[in-house]
């Protein structure tokens, strides 16, 4: 499990592909692979990614088709920036949301507004998902805690501060670019719930 709290945000050295499947090779900063241990899961744009091998300043990932196909790693080069957090432990504060590292879709950043140290951005998803995109609710952007702002047709604000732009590696959006999302658990199943429940009545009545 993860909190949305990415910590570090690092570079890719390489991503390589091989029989379908991507090697992924990131410079992790002084110290963020101490105590790691095999089949230790780290989010990376936050897709929760198994740890294949690592080294003081190295971690390496494999990565399948299937978070290919649902996240933006397949669009990763050297130089690329990527926002890092470890596994949550028990005891570890939750400052942001519970997570699991699991990406539902990615959305695409169509306006970008900065006033001062502010930024927003706003982006639009699949209509599959807009059931779940809920103004105040939670939603991951790029392995990101945030609250969604205002949202219209697909298309929603989230509101970033210095602090957020600073360590992770939504200052670097521009319109287009695309987002890996991951919605609130919670919010999915109360949706989903209450959906079946007024589609039974409607049955019945």
């Amino acid at each position: 499990m993860f909190t949305g709290i990415v910590t570090h945000c690092a570079p890719v050295r390489s991503a390589a592909m091989n029989d379908g499947v991507m090697r992924l090779v990131l410079e992790t900063p002084e110290g963020f692979t101490a105590g790691l241990t095999m089949g230790a899961s780290i989010a990376v744009n936050g897709v929760c990614l198994t740890v294949v091998e690592w080294h003081e300043t190295e971690a390496h990932f494999d990565v399948i088709d299937e978070s290919l196909r649902r996240s933006n790693l397949g669009c990763l080069v050297p130089g690329h920036q990527v926002n890092l957090e470890r596994a949550a432990r028990f005891g570890d504060e939750i400052g942001g949301h519970p997570l699991s590292g699991h990406i539902h879709t990615e959305a695409q950043v169509t306006r970008i507004e900065v006033e001062g140290g502010n930024q927003a951005i706003e982006m639009k998803v699949d209509e599959t998902w807009w059931p779940y995109v809920i103004s105040k609710g939670y939603i991951a952007i790029n392995g990101c805690s945030l609250t969604v702002g205002e949202v219209n047709n697909g298309h929603f604000w989230v509101h970033l501060i210095p602090e957020t732009l600073r360590i992770t590696n939504l200052d670097q959006c521009t319109v287009g670019t695309r987002l890996n999302i991951e919605i609130d658990h919670q919010t999915q199943v109360i949706v989903d719930t209450v959906e079946r429940y007024m589609a039974k009545k409607e049955t019945t009545a």
